[in-house]
């Protein structure tokens, strides 16, 4: 009976031993699973705070797209209104250049019959001096 007793304590205390030794395992993985478990946390916390940051650029970056788009419709807009600008500028100046080479062919046809009229006046004069010349010889 004392042996079995003996056993029965031997064995018991190897389970308790045993049992200990699970228990220090079961902490240890425990601690392990703690650290992992706020390693996990501190991930999520910095992945939040990136979504959060990434969000915000992009509101951002949207934000900045339609001003730049306005901007862009605005200077379109300008460059078709100075375009018909331009092309009633050209018009004008067609216009006034077609005027003023009216002109200037009216000018010179004129100055061409203000040059005949000349000849014509210098032929009327030098003969007007030749028959003046002639009636005083003839006197």
């Amino acid at each position: 009976m004392n042996e079995a007793e003996a056993n029965a304590l031997k064995g018991g205390k190897r389970t308790i031993a045993k049992l200990e030794e699970r228990i220090r395992q079961m902490d240890q993985e425990l601690d392990t699973e703690q650290r992992r478990h706020a390693e996990a946390q501190k991930n999520l916390k910095r992945s939040e705070r990136r979504i959060k940051e990434l969000t915000f650029a992009a509101e951002e970056d949207h934000k900045n797209h339609e001003r730049m788009q306005s901007l862009i419709d605005n200077l379109q807009l300008k460059i078709r209104s100075y375009q018909r600008q331009i092309e009633e500028a050209e018009e004008i100046a067609a216009l006034n250049l077609a005027k003023f080479r009216k002109t200037q062919s009216e000018l010179e046809e004129g100055e061409a019959r203000m040059d005949a009229a000349e000849q014509q006046l210098s032929k009327n004069r030098a003969r007007a001096r030749g028959e003046s010349v002639a009636r005083a010889a003839e006197s």
